[in-house]
């Protein structure tokens, strides 16, 4: 990346590396995928380093250090392959292929449906995918950046959409650099780091009702011009937005290929999520398939809302990593608030105050 572009990024808090909107923070999400799994100690082991730290000070340390690993693997989003996820990638990397030998009008992508339902997982899923198939395909070559990801912001202007790319790019963003400054660096980077998936997030942002939002809107369709990428949107229910109507709205309904998400019903697919993220914990007392018998309460209790059953399950194995309690339970889940959305009563669905 040096080689491309001055990058003051690497002179910023580590922390600026955990956002994904930054190239830092986007190759170690990539690096993560590819880390060995944390492996756990025998419940004997682990006995007997509990025994021993009660007497031992650095023995102690150690398991603080283990417990805290612990705990930053539940804090991590455990991806699971939902079919959603499954689809997006496959679509995404179809169009990929497809767009190699297109001049203009290339072909994008986008993942639409309620908050919460996983857009920004599945849009992720597909970058990590295609990184890695282009790290495969071209060893050792680090100058490459295949994959950019941004979000869009709130009333975004067209000046914003570029800086936000200048930003994962590592360029400089300056009061004085004006839009087609910006552009022009961008579009130079990406070109010669052979980027070859764009992916927008929080599209919904942008509203083709009002002039700003149609000017950032064709914004992103001169990069998509510009720079041989395939795009790939995510936002909340796109459809019912402003981002199809009018002229505009029919161009890009016309290149852009729908993937919708959604709560899931609760059926098999839905009992397969909760026994994968089960199978994740890192719990010295819980027994398997505890969360598998309670699936049915997991979706009252979250409304079939991915992000919900995720942010349970988690938030529930912290609690009992610090309690020391070392399994989850019935009453654990009932501990860990959830959000809003998922306390509201949906049509056909039962009551969510489910008790112990």
């Amino acid at each position: 990346m040096e080689t491309l572009v001055n990058n003051p990024l690497a002179d910023r808090p580590d922390d600026f590396g955990r956002y994904l909107t930054a190239l830092p923070g986007w190759r170690a999400f990539v690096a993560a995928f590819l880390d060995k799994p944390m492996v756990m100690l025998s419940q004997a082991e682990y006995d007997a380093l509990v025994k021993v730290a009660e007497a031992d000070a650095l023995v102690k340390e150690e398991k603080n250090t283990y417990d805290e690993d612990r705990l930053d693997h539940h804090a991590r989003l455990q991806v699971v392959a939902t079919s959603t996820v499954r689809h997006t990638v496959a679509c995404g990397l179809r169009l990929i292929i497809l767009n190699r030998g297109a001049v203009s009008a290339r072909r994008g992508l986008i993942v639409s449906g309620p908050a919460n339902t996983g857009k920004t997982i599945a849009l992720t899923q597909l970058g990590l995918a295609h990184e890695l198939q282009d790290r495969r395909r071209h060893p050792g070559q680090d100058e490459r950046i295949p994959v950019v990801y941004i979000t869009v912001p709130p009333a975004a202007t067209p000046r914003m959409i570029a800086a936000e790319f200048a930003r994962f790019l590592g360029l400089p963003v300056l009061r004085r650099s004006n839009i087609t400054d910006l552009t022009e660096a961008v579009v130079d980077v990406c070109t010669k780091a052979r980027t070859g998936l764009i992916l927008v997030d929080e599209i919904h942002n942008i509203s083709l009702h009002t002039r700003t939002g149609a000017e950032a809107s064709d914004t992103l369709k001169y990069f998509s011009e510009r720079i041989p990428a395939t795009f790939a949107y995510a936002g909340i229910d796109i459809e019912a937005g402003g981002l199809l109507s009018g002229t505009r709205g029919d161009q890009i309904a016309a290149r852009f290929t729908p993937v919708a998400t959604h709560p899931f019903p609760y059926n098999a697919e839905w009992k397969s999520l909760v026994a994968q993220m089960e199978a994740n914990l890192l719990l010295h007392q819980h027994k398997r398939g505890t969360l598998s018998r309670l699936d049915r309460f997991l979706h009252t209790r979250t409304g079939g809302m991915i992000g919900s059953l995720s942010h349970q399950l988690r938030g529930a194995a912290v609690d009992a990593i610090l309690t020391g309690t070392e399994k989850i339970t019935k009453v654990g889940l009932l501990a860990v608030d959830l959000d809003i959305a998922s306390r509201r009563k949906r049509p056909g669905s039962p009551d969510t105050d489910a008790s112990p």
